[in-house]
């Protein structure tokens, strides 16, 4: 029976996880309310079965809605601000908190009620409802502080262990639900008398849950999210979404910042894009790259064939930019004849070849009006190794822009020093 109850601990973690992290993923088509609605939906069965369903495990008894689905929660509480902000982590638990409380109210209330016993014999139990009532708001309290206490760990333990995501994401578990099992026991002795024996048995439930949500974090990191699988495509046909204001504000949005003659982001665009990207990748334990590209002897363009075929020229390189990026890089014109791209979840090896593949590119498909190929020179640097924010990696990248002119032009410069030498 010991056993039994164990694999059912471990289907119902690798079911609720399963169902979370889908509706996360893919938020974009579905919408992020669906995440935020399962996720506090099970608020009221979690707190039930605390307080009164517990099994006996092979380490001891333990409750599956503490130890798998509360458990569950912080940790996908964890993913949401790794994939998304504090400020959205904020929603979820002040609604939890605010329900809660208007639990209780409503419970207060109901007493006034001269309620009957049905046929059946079963009547109202407004007491059990006041005290699961505060149970749930105590433990929404210790929710919002283990929210907070995960995000700050999260964020300090990458100063150690910046490249280690999933190390940081045990440890966060391992810590703050050691802290909750100890806030939390309090309210379920005071109000419900569960042994303190539970206390140990349920500590070890919990950790063992956080290994399972480790594991399972670990798999979607490496094979799901990071392996490119489309989480962010508009279902088709979603012609309501078109009407909506903030559909329209949106697309608004998304043309603002566009270089009139290029079509991609210009630099102000840059400027407030590309500190966000960079930031949230480090904060996910990647490397973000930086490039920046020059066309060689542009102004021989416009003085040999004219400025308004120097404009066809940089809309060429633009477009083979966009053509060669990834969907999760960004490019923008920098000013004039420079463009910077932005290469989130790329390490300075890969920017390396990612510059090399897009100056042969350039050199072999973009031409001036005589046939003569345009070429470019590339300046590569990558956080965090070359800095902890866009201004310092971009200033890194310039430098090594400068050396790559200084070496003969169309060739690619990293922390190493020359790439690739001019063939072209």
């Amino acid at each position: 029976m010991e056993i039994t109850n164990l694999l059912l601990f471990v289907v119902e973690a690798v079911g609720y996880f399963a169902l979370m992290v889908s509706l996360l993923h893919f938020r974009y088509r579905l919408g992020l309310g669906m995440f935020l609605t399962a996720l506090g939906v099970m608020h009221f069965m979690e707190t039930y079965l605390a307080a009164v369903f517990y099994v006996e495990l092979p380490f001891g008894l333990a409750s599956p809605g503490s130890s798998i689905f509360f458990t569950g929660k912080l940790m996908m509480i964890l993913m949401l601000y790794l994939q998304e902000d504090a400020a959205t982590v904020r929603q979820p638990i002040y609604g939890l908190f605010i329900g809660n409380l208007l639990t209780v109210g409503v419970a207060w209330v109901l007493q006034l009620h001269s309620t009957v016993v049905l046929p059946s014999g079963d009547a109202a139990n407004v007491d059990f409802l006041k005290e699961m009532g505060w149970l749930m708001v105590w433990g929404t309290t210790l929710l919002y502080l283990d929210s907070i206490g995960i995000i700050l760990l999260y964020e300090r333990l990458g100063r150690y262990f910046r490249r280690r995501i999933v190390l940081r994401f045990m440890i966060c578990g391992v810590v703050l639900l050691s802290f909750d099992q100890l806030g939390f026991f309090g309210g379920l002795h005071y109000f419900f008398g569960v042994p303190a024996s539970a206390f140990w048995t349920g500590w070890i439930a919990k950790m063992f849950a956080v290994g399972i949500y480790t594991v399972l974090f670990a798999i979607y990191e490496i094979w799901i999210r990071r392996a490119g699988i489309a989480a962010n495509a508009r279902p088709i046909g979603d012609i309501f979404g078109d009407l909506t204001f903030r559909e329209r504000y949106n697309d608004l949005l998304n043309r603002t910042g566009r270089d009139v003659l290029t079509g991609i982001y210009d630099r102000t665009r840059m400027e407030m894009d590309a500190p966000v990207m960079v930031h949230d990748a480090l904060r996910q334990g990647q490397f973000a790259t930086v490039l920046i590209l020059d066309a060689d002897h542009f102004k021989d363009v416009n003085d040999r064939f004219g400025h308004l075929q120097g404009d066809q020229v940089l809309k060429a390189i633009a477009t083979r930019l966009g053509m060669m990026l990834r969907a999760t890089d960004r490019v923008f014109r920098f000013g004039g004849e420079e463009f910077v791209a932005v290469c989130p979840g790329t390490d300075h090896e890969e920017g390396l070849l990612l510059a090399e593949r897009l100056r042969w590119a350039i050199a072999t498909s973009v031409s001036t009006p005589d046939g003569a190929p345009v070429t470019v020179s590339v300046g590569v640097a990558t956080a965090d190794e070359d800095g902890l924010n866009f201004t310092n990696i971009l200033s890194a990248a310039d430098d090594r822009l400068y050396q790559a002119k200084k070496s003969g032009r169309n060739c690619v410069v990293g922390r190493s020093g020359l790439v690739k030498l001019a063939t072209a």
